[in-house]
């Protein structure tokens, strides 16, 4: 190995090693942020809610999708 092979070598892994600490630090500085979020709770259906009916085909976003799959392709 070279001189100039050895030098660009060392540089290369002292890059490395900053961008390491700088990413390590990073990462470790949002990790705890994370846990001071609440967990999200379902909220409850009652049964008349789960049976009630969803799909609406004269909806205008149902119309507009069957409208927009009709050309041609």
């Amino acid at each position: 190995m070279t001189t100039a092979a050895r030098k660009q070598k060392a540089n290369s892994i002292a890059r490395r090693a900053v961008l390491w600490t700088i990413g390590s630090a990073v990462g470790g500085a949002t990790i705890p942020s994370g846990l001071l979020v609440e967990p999200a709770v379902a909220r409850g259906e009652s049964d008349s809610q789960k049976r009630k009916a969803r799909y609406q085909p004269n909806a205008p976003d149902v119309q507009n999708f069957y409208r927009v799959n009709r050309y041609p392709q």
